[in-house]
């Protein structure tokens, strides 16, 4: 508990701009496109079954949802979705693939407040060449030491990344809005794990906080970041 903290890793996506509510959105019209098939809540179990099924197969991100939406297409109509639908569905990926990057409150200023007293890495998952795009339009990516693009945030994950661009896991702090990939995760492999909460949660990032954890923490939002690191020296 000791150990000096030198090493930063943010999570991306809705820790620092915004990702989930464009996920929703297609949701919504995709319940739309297929409500003569199936009802709302009968469709989205199944599209989140599929989604869980193919992360396996395509990864995280836009592609492989759009892909797990298909798949639902044609699994609720008895492979008689029409192909105005699948094109549909198509667009809407490429509109999420193309939408403008929004920051969210207390981004930078946590970034740009952390960036000359530590090593700042940016972790996160999904599409390479869709987080990628992110980063850029973000305007955030000279802030960061490293940046590192995974397939799935596991313990074994974090001790790589702070091994490779810090001073190994206890002397690293990871901070994120999912629970589950950004905290429990990070804990288990030594780290601090700081969770922020978003309000809009992909169900598959659940899980129960490690309140027991002395490594745990929780802001209401990036603004406090730096009260926190304060408090821990």
């Amino acid at each position: 508990m000791t150990t000096k903290l030198t090493t930063i890793g943010f999570d991306a996506d809705d820790t620092l701009w915004h990702n989930e509510r464009f996920f929703q959105m297609t949701q919504a019209r995709f319940a739309e496109l297929l409500a003569d098939h199936a009802d709302r809540d009968h469709l989205m179990e199944r599209l989140l079954a599929a989604e869980k099924r193919n992360i396996r197969h395509y990864g995280y991100g836009i592609k492989g949802f759009v892909l797990s939406m298909i798949e639902t297409a044609i699994e609720v109509t008895e492979s008689r979705v029409p192909a105005w639908v699948i094109r549909q569905l198509i667009e809407a990926g490429q509109e999420m693939l193309a939408h403008p990057i929004e920051l969210l409150p207390h981004a930078r200023e946590a970034v740009e407040g952390v960036a000359d007293a530590y090593r700042v890495i940016l972790i996160t998952k999904g599409d390479l060449i869709d987080q990628e795009r992110k980063l850029a339009q973000s305007g955030l990516g000279d802030l960061f030491d490293g940046v590192e693009i995974v397939s799935e945030k596991t313990p074994e994950t974090y001790r790589f990344v702070f091994d490779r661009h810090g001073d190994g896991p206890t002397a690293a702090m990871m901070i994120g809005n999912s629970m589950r990939s950004d905290v429990v995760a990070p804990i288990q492999a030594g780290c601090w794990g700081v969770y922020v909460p978003h309000g809009l949660v992909w169900e598959v990032e659940h899980a129960e906080a490690p309140v027991d954890s002395p490594r745990f923490r929780e802001l209401r939002d990036l603004g406090d970041l730096a009260d926190l690191l304060r408090d821990l020296k």
